[in-house]
């Protein structure tokens, strides 16, 4: 069985791949990452440590754990230059795709084309864990109305139009109005920041898509039931998720957590 090496960065998503390469007897090796990865997360699990910026001992640490697919689980904070301090190999990687320029998925397409060329097969955390991809339909008992429907196709057309200039994946729209956009903050910081911004009546709705042309192997949107219990501090009433091209970690806890917090989650049928 092919050892597979997880690219770990936080949320719950590392600890799942790694569980279920336990349960399936599969070898599995832990790439931690300073300043991103949970120390907790790879007690009892074979790992090895590094910056960032130091792709030169990442390769070496694969390698000699034998690593063959490598996978991109959770997430991280992008650091700037100054902070990444590359190495060597990491110094002709950027200075060959020009860093500067380049939006998330830019880079994570870039960092995978790269990876492969050491000989990594680079694979989706769904190749993994199957049942992860976000299945069409509504999840839950609660279901949205005219207005809710409303709100989710302005969010569909305005993160569509984000993706394109690879700025984001979410956005919460509230009775027509787009009350947040995600860029660099992430999808939890959205929430809160939405949560100030909230209107008198209906409650807004956080719309998840892939952006055009994105690489489907990395940082596809995802929601867990961290996202439901944000999207309920926030006042929201639901959650919108392309179905076929999102991760949803935990479904039963998801739809769950959304009915006890009155929540509708939806998986949409998206288009580019």
């Amino acid at each position: 069985m092919r050892t597979l090496g997880i690219l770990a960065g936080k949320g719950e998503l590392p600890a799942r791949l790694i569980a279920a390469c336990r349960a399936a007897g599969r070898p599995v090796f832990v790439l931690a990452f300073e300043g991103q990865t949970d120390p907790s997360l790879v007690e009892g699990v074979a790992h090895g440590w590094c910056r960032l910026g130091a792709a030169g001992t990442a390769f070496k640490l694969l390698r000699e754990n034998g690593v063959q697919d490598l996978v991109m689980a959770g997430r991280m904070t992008r650091p700037s230059l100054a902070e990444l301090r590359p190495d060597l190999r990491a110094t002709r990687f950027f200075a060959k795709v020009g860093v500067k320029a380049l939006g998330d998925d830019g880079l994570l397409s870039s960092v995978v084309r790269e990876i492969e060329a050491e000989g990594f097969k680079v694979v989706g955390p769904d190749e993994v864990l199957g049942d992860l991809i976000a299945p069409p339909g509504l999840y839950t008992k609660h279901a949205p109305d005219d207005q809710a429907r409303a709100d989710i196709e302005r969010g569909v057309r305005v993160a569509r139009e984000l993706g394109r200039i690879d700025v984001g994946q979410a956005v919460v729209v509230q009775q027509g109005l787009v009350l947040g956009v995600e860029a660099i903050e992430g999808t939890d910081a959205l929430l809160a920041r939405c949560a100030a911004l909230r209107r008198e009546g209906p409650g807004g709705v956080l719309v998840k898509v892939c952006k055009p042309g994105q690489e489907r192997r990395v940082d596809l949107p995802t929601i867990g039931v961290s996202t439901v219990s944000a999207a309920a501090e926030a006042g929201l009433r639901g959650i919108a998720v392309e179905a076929g091209r999102s991760l949803v970690l935990d479904l039963a806890g998801v739809t769950k957590a959304a009915d006890a917090a009155g929540l509708f989650i939806i998986g949409i049928e998206g288009r580019e």
